[in-house]
């Protein structure tokens, strides 16, 4: 047996199959309408790709289900009590620019909100947009104040 090299290389010819020839005519052997059928939308071209009519419910079941709802309304930035507590001494204003300073927030644009968790004993003067009901009367019992800018 010879060594196999490039040049004597053979192809098997039952393996390579030549690809259907459609849309040439009736000599082809594919026939008038070649191999598509009669009349109807596959038959058309372009009829394969997607222009089927649907029913809505068939439309629904396409769709992934996806639930919630996703506000377009910005969040406000919110700030715990205990947040207060431990980055401010006693009698001190807490205001937007400080919250800043103190990273404890990234930026006031969307408005701030103060929020009632955790324990505040100092004396302090928060100055925000919002406020729950927990952090305000933690700010009125440590004797602080709780004003609203908005």
């Amino acid at each position: 047996m010879s060594e196999l090299t490039l040049h004597n290389l053979t192809i098997n010819k039952k393996s390579r199959k030549n690809p259907k020839r459609l849309g040439r005519g009736n000599a082809s052997g594919h026939g008038t309408y070649s191999t598509r059928g009669q009349k109807g939308q596959k038959a058309r071209s372009g009829g394969s790709k997607g222009l089927r009519r649907w029913a809505l419910v068939q439309q629904l079941r396409s769709k992934p289900k996806i639930g919630g709802f996703r506000s377009l309304r910005p969040k406000s930035a919110t700030v715990n009590v205990s947040q207060l507590e431990s980055n401010f001494a006693a009698g001190e204003i807490v205001n937007a620019k400080k919250l800043i300073e103190k990273n404890l927030i990234k930026s006031a644009k969307t408005g701030i909100k103060i929020l009632g968790e955790g324990r505040l004993t100092k004396k302090l003067t928060v100055f925000a947009d919002s406020f729950s009901k927990s952090a305000e009367s933690a700010i009125i019992k440590a004797g602080g104040k709780a004003q609203k800018t908005r």
